[in-house]
């Protein structure tokens, strides 16, 4: 498969590339239509899943209102336990303070739980560049690291491949045919990374949330690779976008009983370990160090403003399964770290609307996404907002000039009607034809590939 993105070019450049991939394209389809299922299966068993959206989205808006006090406490209650606790401004220092571990263990393997945050951060290059060799664990993310790609899927990084993709990736790897069967594939991956779990110094990993006044971090896997990564090796280092925490074990069982079901249609991961520091006297097992670096990079920005409701977001990659567009060109086309209808709300609002706000208009504004969020998120409302940030600070010149002209044509019921008239008299001559490529750049892209349907007849008119 070719994955040829350019991300230096914009959304819809990046999305032909992702349109020109069938096999790709076929992959991703089936395998969110089988989520977004799952997904409605599973909330199907709670009692009243509306009310108990309600419920976490409150939690959500409260935690955040309080966000000061509630890391407050959880840096208190960690290192209560043992543990050591880092408040990151930005990726570099992360990043820092992660090698500044791995330097202390004498790191040459570290292993790492799926997560989305140290993607973010970059550090995977970072431990690279310092001579630790990052392995991946979960099978997923294994397969994309092996192929030198990024995660295509907020929970599920290997959606884009196909069985066939991973047979030829692992027989590569292996020196020799291996057979196109799931087990089997997943047994080489197995014993390979089995290795790496007996002898890595340094385990990493993500939280899905951070419980302030217990001092305990949640992680929520489906493999076992999650509890050898934090459990195995002498030191463990877990990272926490600063938004991911609660306030104790009630507020933690909501937000629990939606996050798999809203992905998958589980009822709860198979894997929902509770940690609270490193290993003590008398225990068999677990790290001899503990560390929690709490992540800003941003964040910090996005409170108190109309964008606030985005942090609410549990990472469950709801919105992703029933977006038309992610459905069609996957991840890849957005941005190399989270993608699908949040990706375009909260990559704009981490490096800047003039940087990545044309991901905003990869949306339909369907609200589809907004319908299923567990957290109530209301992300087409946030798009919208991206894309007036953008349409003022990373517009072009035409680009801008059209907007002006789009809403002086729409000022007045005469102009309305005007305007309708012309799209009607241009359905008309394209009758269910793609649009020829009309002469201006903006409007040549918009052409492009666009079937202009007739519009109804008495469209415009006052009445």
């Amino acid at each position: 498969m070719s994955l040829d993105y350019d991300y230096s070019s914009d959304f819809g450049e990046r999305a032909l590339v992702s349109l020109d991939q069938p096999k790709m394209r076929s992959a991703i389809k089936g395998a969110v239509e089988q989520q977004a299922v799952g997904r409605n299966a599973g909330l199907a068993t709670l009692k009243d899943a509306p009310a108990l959206r309600e419920v976490a989205a409150r939690i959500r808006d409260h935690n955040l209102s309080h966000l000061d006090g509630h890391l407050e406490r959880l840096a208190e209650t960690w290192e209560a336990a043992g543990g050591s606790v880092f408040f990151a401004a930005d990726a570099a220092e992360a990043r820092a303070y992660v090698l500044d571990v791995a330097r202390s263990v004498d790191a040459r393997t570290a292993v790492k739980s799926k997560s989305m945050v140290t993607e973010e951060i970059g550090l995977n290059r970072a431990l690279s560049e310092a001579g630790v060799e990052p392995v991946e664990t979960d099978l997923g993310q294994y397969i994309v690291q092996k192929a030198g790609e990024p995660p295509s899927h907020i929970v599920a990084p290997a959606i884009h491949k196909s069985k066939e993709d991973v047979a030829e990736l692992f027989s590569t790897l292996a020196g020799r045919p291996l057979p196109n069967d799931a087990h089997e594939l997943t047994d080489y991956a197995r014993v390979l990374l089995r290795r790496h779990f007996l002898g890595a110094e340094l385990g990493i990993s993500g939280v899905n949330f951070g419980v302030a006044d217990e001092g305990t971090l949640c992680l929520a896997t489906n493999e076992g690779n999650g509890r050898m990564c934090t459990s195995m090796p002498r030191a463990h280092v877990a990272i926490m976008g600063m938004e991911r925490v609660v306030w104790d074990f009630e507020q933690l069982a909501v937000l629990i009983n939606l996050l798999a079901r809203s992905n998958t249609g589980q009822k709860i991961t198979q894997y929902t370990s509770l940690l609270h520091g490193p290993r003590r006297a008398g225990e068999p097992d677990g790290p001899e160090q503990s560390h929690l670096v709490i992540l800003d990079n941003g964040r910090s920005n996005i409170l108190g403003t109309r964008f606030h409701q985005a942090l609410r977001c549990i990472r469950c990659g709801a919105c992703l399964n029933v977006c038309p567009v992610f459905r069609q060109v996957g991840g890849y086309a957005y941005d190399p770290v989270y993608s699908g209808p949040i990706g375009a709300v909260i990559t704009p609002l981490l490096k800047g609307t003039k940087e990545a706000g044309d991901l905003a208009h990869a949306s339909t504004l369907c609200a589809a996404c907004s319908e299923v969020c567990p957290v109530r998120i209301p992300l087409h409302d946030l798009l919208l907002y991206v894309r007036q940030e953008f349409a003022r600070d990373g517009a072009s010149g035409a680009e801008r000039a059209a907007y002006r002209a789009w809403s002086h044509a729409w000022a007045t019921p005469r102009r309305f009607a005007l305007f309708v008239g012309a799209g009607r008299l241009l359905g008309w001559l394209a009758r269910g034809r793609s649009l020829p490529k009309l002469p201006l750049p903006l409007l040549g892209r918009w052409t492009r590939g666009r079937r202009l349907p007739e519009l109804p007849r008495g469209g415009g008119r006052r009445t």
